[in-house]
């Protein structure tokens, strides 16, 4: 698909066919298509949404100057804008802090964080030299998906970065995922009040409760909060971009 009209219009109907639905809640653009003039397609978008097709507008991927170029379109002719940045935020990728958070904020624009266990790569589970990764996991180099987020994660900064977390989570008792989505929680940038979010995703049910006690605990100790910043800065000059 394209953002062309028709093919933003399709996108949308074959979606609804496949979920069985007549609506959503929301619904994303999940990435900028710059073949496209983003008034065609932020046009057909509001026109799917007066047809009653969705409740909400979402971004994901866009570069922080289109987020305010497609406000600005949407603004000036009365459209729908979009409410929710789908952004790649954790405790080792923080690149949507310095640029993006401040043009979301000044938008009114809510930020729900994906991979906040940076593809897993936060449970601790990978090893610095590994080149085998099981079969149809986020890191499996069989799928475009897996190279992705290789690409993204294996490498000597992030594990350098990751080693010294585990250090002091065996000091106070936790688990590296634990620290992670606690830190999301607690002490990055996100605020509940401004509708900002965390998506967490499991391969099993036993991910998910674990994953959801870990973020109903309070804040980390002083110590581990000081030691993730520290990480965050040997993992910055390898650290992926948030747009694409």
């Amino acid at each position: 698909y394209t953002h062309s009209p028709e093919d933003v219009r399709r996108g949308l109907t074959n979606s609804l066919k496949a979920l069985k639905t007549d609506k959503v809640d929301m619904f994303y653009l999940h990435a900028p298509d710059r073949t496209v003039p983003f008034e065609d397609t932020l046009r057909v978008v509001n026109e799917l949404h007066k047809e009653g097709y969705f409740n909400r507008f979402g971004i994901s991927n866009f570069l922080s100057y289109e987020v305010a170029k497609a406000c600005e379109i949407c603004e000036k002719n009365g459209w729908i804008k979009p409410t929710v940045y789908q952004g790649n935020y954790s405790a080792l990728q923080r690149s949507v802090e310095s640029e993006l958070f401040p043009c979301l904020r000044h938008y009114g624009i809510s930020l729900y964080a994906f991979q906040p266990l940076a593809a897993g790569f936060l449970t601790g589970r990978y090893q610095r030299h590994q080149t085998e990764f099981e079969e149809g996991s986020r890191f499996d180099s069989k799928q475009p998906v897996g190279k992705m987020t290789q690409g993204r994660y294996i490498n000597e900064s992030y594990f350098d970065a990751l080693d010294i977390i585990k250090v002091v989570a065996e000091k106070y008792g936790l688990t590296i995922a634990e620290i992670a989505l606690r830190w999301l929680e607690h002490h990055s940038l996100l605020k509940k009040q401004l509708g900002d979010a965390i998506i967490i995703g499991a391969s099993s049910l036993k991910h998910v409760e674990e994953n959801l006690a870990d973020l109903e605990k309070g804040p980390l100790p002083g110590e581990v909060v000081e030691v993730v910043e520290q990480a965050w800065l040997k993992a910055k000059p390898m650290a992926p971009r948030y747009w694409h």
